[in-house]
């Protein structure tokens, strides 16, 4: 499988006097697996089709393989993308859909056999071959879709949101076979999602965009514990850290304070205390939602077994290595 890097160097994407990309710099390995995640909006999407060649760049450099593409069209770029809706052929088979781009490059009739046939292996669509899309299930499809992608054997995988068509359970599934294929392929890939648990799952490195900026860039481990901002503290964790300001930060030298609802334990006489307003028990654990009056509303996650009576007086506790500091600006501050 082929293996390219990616560079991107002031990157600017405008539509008239409008900016959505504000000249970002980025480096994503050979055999990477790139995740961009943000809000509705933050430009991820746009940035994906920049460097697929479906939308126009406006301004810097993209190079991909060491060969600056910006002039050139979609199929020269040596790219394949997965898109949201699977856009299948309805009326051609799992065979000749995966086949279709291979027969217009008039690719050896050998030569798309063994390609199909070799993607379907590693998807575990060989006896699917024949059948329409119609009678597939959407997992199955999605699969269709990439191995589509996957007999282009191309420089560079991009996938735009591929399993936000597909229920809960299809996704956990889907996203366990993506980590597995990237690890069998070993190909560069490139993945938008606004699902956080999607990024921190999947990526070897995660871009944090945030209204067409890049807000952060590193390994899931090294945002959640190391968030650089108020804004990727908040967006990544599930659920989100809680952020606290006015006099509780102040005590703390900083406009806020942050606390994972992991790291908040109940203690008596502890600094937070509220009222429970719900708590949702899952089984193997416990997220509570309490209302502590200045400090706002705070979620902390808790012991499965634990007793909790909405409506109660609680007590919350917390380590003070556990407690995240930002400035005015909204930076982290150590």
């Amino acid at each position: 499988m082929s293996q390219s890097d990616v560079r991107l160097r002031g990157i600017v994407k405008n539509y008239g006097k409008a900016d959505v990309i504000h000249g970002i710099d980025l480096d994503i390995e050979p055999g990477e697996f790139t995740v961009f995640v943000g809000p509705s909006g933050c430009g991820k999407t746009t940035l994906l089709r920049m460097i697929a060649g479906l939308e126009e760049i406006s301004g810097g450099d993209l190079n991909i393989g060491g060969v600056r593409v910006n002039e050139l069209g979609p199929s020269e770029r040596g790219v394949a993308m997965v898109f949201q809706s699977y856009a299948l052929y309805p009326h051609k088979t799992v065979f000749d859909n995966m086949a279709f781009a291979l027969k217009i490059a008039k690719t050896p009739k050998a030569e798309i056999e063994r390609r199909v046939r070799e993607a379907s292996e590693i998807l575990q669509l060989t006896e699917y071959l024949d059948r329409l899309p119609k009678a597939l299930s959407g997992g199955q499809r999605q699969r269709v879709a990439i191995g589509r992608a996957i007999v282009r054997d191309p420089k560079v995988f991009l996938f735009d949101e591929p399993l936000s068509n597909l229920d809960a359970a299809l996704r956990t599934k889907m996203r366990v076979e993506l980590a597995t294929l990237h690890r069998r392929l070993g190909a560069t890939m490139v993945y938008v999602t606004h699902d956080q648990v999607e990024a921190m799952t999947l990526a070897d490195k995660i871009v944090v965009l945030n209204k067409g900026r890049v807000e952060q860039v590193g390994r899931p481990l090294e945002l959640y514990n190391k968030p650089a901002s108020l804004f990727v503290a908040s967006f990544i964790g599930s659920p989100q850290m809680n952020l606290i300001g006015g006099e509780f930060a102040a005590r703390h030298n900083v406009a806020t304070v942050g606390l994972r609802p992991e790291h908040l334990k109940v203690q008596a006489g502890g600094p937070i205390q509220g009222t429970l307003k719900h708590a949702e028990q899952l089984g193997n654990e416990t997220f509570a939602y309490v209302t502590a009056g200045e400090h706002g509303d705070i979620t902390a996650r808790m012991d499965g077994t634990l007793a909790l009576e909405p409506g109660k007086t609680i007590e919350l506790g917390f380590s003070p290595e556990h407690l995240y500091r930002f400035n005015a600006e909204g930076r982290r501050v150590d």
